[in-house]
């Protein structure tokens, strides 16, 4: 398996404790506030956007084309992982960074803006659909950008600790989507939130653009990627290098393997924050407040479940911690639905956040597992494309899946099926890297194979 020390190389000057932090506070917060862009259009999607922008058709209808709206901002996102990875690999973390962060203000307040269909007509779904594809391309550049700053600055033996600081960025962003969604909702009448209320969420984007400058001016390129620019111009010399060209060629079945492993999680994740809140609304008849509410609260434990396993993962290793999740996920399928079919709040809030906690067990070490799949000069491209892929497969078509799958069958047992489905795809995806990893320390000798990554 392709991998990297679990910390990075010292043959540099080490950071200094207050620029660790500093720059980990900073990708913790570009993670957020990133992600925070990227959930409000999920949670309008499931409330007001179709409405507003696809109204023809049955509700039903509109409600799909909303999420397929959605999931293109999923498609995008291999894009934005592929040129960042690329220009990251070459030119460093940050600027790609400061550049997605900019990229996410300025798409996710055109959305905020956006004259709806009866306004300006069909160039209202079409401006909607391309300012979506940007959050998509900001967002599959930012991942690894962040997670990088993070655990290139980590000190040895904390890579996962210290990436698990850019993953609390997702309940952060959860959070902070549902508060300021439910706090624009109590403001304002069902007819004055359908006119204008649901844009105040969009407008807060604004505020990255400050983040975005604060990380340009202050923070400082990664030791990690400083020590690979210097190898990689020596290689420059004699050839023309290309991260990309790299993977492709020579990892490709790492990167896929990465995906496989991921797409459960992710595609779980939407249906509970996204695909569950149309499901509730529309056909259980549940109130949204509530709804969001349980949303907000159950990603307020993850603040607490994601460093944990993280920190777990640096001290048993990460596959055993990320297979226990994957596994859990799937046993946990099919209560889960039956649990949020009793159109109860008590027993939607006990469901969810059981799968909540298996996601969390999985999300907190897999910052630190995908950087340790690849060394630094393709570790950029490599993380993201992995990641943004598992994201197509799974998180963009999720909600979207799940709406067909109901429309289809009738019974939410058919969503509990296609989780069920991507875990095992996700089991044999770990069991091969485990494999892989075991390989390598039998062919290496233990040094070669960081302890973290290991299979146990």
């Amino acid at each position: 398996m392709d991998t990297a020390p679990s910390a990075q190389s010292h043959t540099a000057t080490a950071p200094a404790v207050g620029n660790r932090r500093r720059v980990a506070t900073a990708a913790a917060l570009a993670s957020a506030v990133e992600w925070y862009d990227y959930f409000v259009f999920g949670i309008a999607a499931a409330l007001v956007l179709g409405d507003l922008y696809f109204p023809a058709g049955s509700p039903s209808a509109g409600v799909l084309a909303s999420f397929a709206t959605f999931a293109v901002g999923f498609l995008a996102r291999p894009l934005g992982g592929i040129v960042a990875g690329h220009l990251g690999d070459k030119r460093g973390r940050k600027p790609m960074l400061v550049l997605a962060l900019t990229l996410m203000g300025v798409a996710t307040t055109g959305i905020g803006l956006l004259p709806t269909y009866e306004t300006i007509g069909v160039a209202a779904p079409i401006l909607l659909v391309l300012l979506r594809v940007a959050q998509g391309v900001a967002v599959g550049a930012q991942w690894g950008g962040a997670m990088l700053l993070a655990t290139e600055y980590a000190p040895e033996g904390k890579r996962g600790v210290y990436g698990s600081v850019v993953q609390l960025g997702v309940p952060i962003g959860v959070v902070s989507a549902n508060t300021v969604f439910l706090v624009a909702g109590a403001l304002t009448t069902d007819s004055a939130f359908a006119a204008w209320g649901w844009r105040v969420p969009f407008l807060v984007g604004l505020l990255v653009l400050a983040l975005a400058w604060y990380i340009h001016t202050r923070v400082e390129e990664t030791p990690a990627f400083r020590e690979a620019e210097r190898a990689l111009a020596e290689q420059e010399k004699t050839e023309q290098s290309s991260p990309l060209r790299t993977i492709l060629r020579g990892h490709l079945g790492t990167v896929l393997l990465a995906g496989g492993s991921f797409a459960v999680n992710t595609a779980t994740f939407y249906i509970l924050i996204t695909g569950v809140l149309d499901y509730t609304t529309r056909e259980l008849d549940m109130r949204k407040g509530p709804v969001l509410t349980v949303s907000l609260c159950v990603s307020l434990t993850q603040l607490v479940l994601i460093p944990a396993a993280a920190a777990l993962s640096d001290r048993i290793g990460r596959i055993r911690i990320y297979a226990f999740g994957a596994a859990g996920i799937a046993l946990w399928a099919v209560p889960l639905f039956l649990l949020i079919d009793t159109g109860s709040l008590l027993w939607l809030a006990v469901g969810t956040f059981v799968a909540s906690c298996f996601l969390s067990i999985m999300y907190g070490p897999q910052a630190a597992l995908f950087a340790e799949l690849f060394t630094p000069e393709m570790r950029y491209t490599g993380a993201s494309l992995g990641y943004q892929i598992a994201a197509v497969a799974g998180g963009g078509l999720a909600p979207f899946v799940m709406v067909l799958l109901l429309e289809a069958t009738g019974t939410s047992m058919a969503v509990s099926g296609y989780i069920i489905a991507l875990s095992v795809i996700a089991l044999v995806s770990i069991k091969v890297l485990a494999d892989r990893a075991r390989a390598a320390e039998t062919e290496d000798g233990p040094e070669a194979e960081p302890p973290a990554t290991s299979a146990g």
